[in-house]
């Protein structure tokens, strides 16, 4: 027996005991990986305020916090690679916890941070639990979800890494400005926080039943259905500019804030990295109204406007500018991500949500790592502010792209093999 979906841009056609019906268990399924996935992101986004601190008193510089994003991006990758497929296998509930313990670790050790090693060390470790957080966690929702409202699995599968990332980088810079502990406290809620989430999770239903094949799962692979593999050239180049994007708020903008906008308060530098990765699950929900490629087309160009802004701020030194031109450009990248993402998880099978996820994370973060490893090397030549315009360039291309190539999932194409 088969239950037949009604969620047409999302599903496909699925036995009936891997859903079990939308009952109450599932439910608490669903919001266990949303909880889950925004602590996750929440503790990767904690880091973000403490920066200044470390270049304060540790002594760590502008291209030392950019390798710590590389080392944190590099065991993502590897882990989507090699484990992207696993909860196929095992069960999205226990590949869940299990990357839900790594970020544990990576926050304790974060607690006796006193040079690079230690934060490249740490930040390596969260990288390993969200590489395997964003394709367990994120195919645990989408399989999960309501059927209505139609957009809610891609928006919440999507969108709740930035708002997760928003979350943490506001908490962590009001605690580190205005709480005891400055360089401990965030850590330790964050730790209560993953510690009830892998709670949630233990005791919410799983939507995989295990099965064989791990051992063969981890042989790296990188894959698309072929319904939507033509979606895929202008997808990267929407996952790529604006992860690289967030890549600079992370890594740049500390020093940009301090050095060019005149402040140091770890507080604004929250809400400034809030402000571009927040507004993004707002944005997402107004893209949903539109077919995918038209919502890529519409906020590629409101995301190149947001770059301009964020440009012309940085020359005149202009805070308000620049935080009002980061909300366009956060807001913008809600809508192309999430539309991305609903084209490729067009008709979408149980088993194909993971490995999805995997090729999407797996662009997404490239386009933090490479971006962020170049500017490392070029920091000690250019400028932070010349550096800027080089992300703004790839803003550019992305976009010219999008406006020129994108294309909408085949309709009648649900029925066609996923290989």
């Amino acid at each position: 027996m088969v239950r037949k979906e009604e969620h047409g841009s999302m599903r496909h056609v699925t036995p009936a005991t891997s859903l079990g019906g939308r009952d109450t268990r599932l439910r608490l399924a669903f919001v266990s990986a949303v909880v889950s996935l925004m602590a996750v992101f929440a503790a990767v986004g904690s880091t973000i305020p403490l920066f200044n601190i470390y270049r304060a008193e540790d002594g760590l510089t502008t291209a030392g916090i950019s390798l710590t994003l590389v080392a944190y991006s590099a065991a993502t990758l590897s882990t989507l690679l090699t484990l992207g497929r696993v909860s196929n296998h095992a069960g999205r509930r226990p590949t869940a916890i299990v990357s839900l313990g790594l970020l544990v670790l990576g926050c304790l050790l974060l607690l006796n941070v006193h040079d690079l090693g230690i934060l490249i060390a740490g930040r390596f470790l969260m990288g390993l639990g969200a590489g395997l957080a964003s394709s367990s966690l994120t195919a645990y929702i989408v399989d999960a979800a309501p059927t209505r409202p139609t957009w809610l699995a891609s928006v919440a599968s999507s969108q709740t890494v930035m708002l997760g990332l928003a979350v943490g980088a506001i908490a962590s810079g009001a605690l580190v400005q205005f709480g005891p502990w400055p360089r401990n406290l965030i850590y330790l809620i964050v730790v209560g926080l993953l510690l009830l989430s892998a709670a949630l999770v233990a005791i919410s239903s799983d939507t995989v039943t295990p099965a064989p094949g791990g051992w063969r799962s981890l042989r790296p692979s990188v894959r698309v259905p072929v319904r939507v593999r033509h979606l895929l050239p202008v997808a990267a180049a929407v996952f790529l500019a604006t992860w690289a994007t967030g890549a600079f708020y992370q890594t740049l903008v500390p020093a940009l804030v301090e050095d060019q906008l005149h402040t140091d308060s770890p507080l604004v530098l929250g809400l400034v990295f809030a402000a571009y990765m927040g507004p993004s699950a707002l944005g997402a929900p107004l893209g949903s109204r539109f077919p995918p490629a038209t919502a890529q087309r519409i906020g590629m160009i409101a995301f190149l406007a947001g770059w301009i802004g964020v440009i012309t701020a940085i020359t005149t030194g202009a805070l308000p500018l620049f935080i009002a031109a980061t909300i366009v450009a956060g807001a913008a990248q809600g809508i192309a991500i999430s539309a991305a993402t609903r084209g490729l998880l067009y008709g979408s099978r149980l088993t194909d949500r993971a490995p999805i996820f995997a090729v999407v994370y797996l662009l997404s973060y490239s386009g933090a790592t490479i971006p962020s490893l170049i500017s490392a090397q070029l920091s000690s030549v250019f400028s932070v502010p010349h550096l800027t315009l080089g992300y703004g360039a790839l803003a550019l291309i992305a976009t010219l792209l999008t406006v020129i190539a994108v294309r909408n999932p085949h309709a009648g194409t649900i029925s066609q093999p996923s290989e």
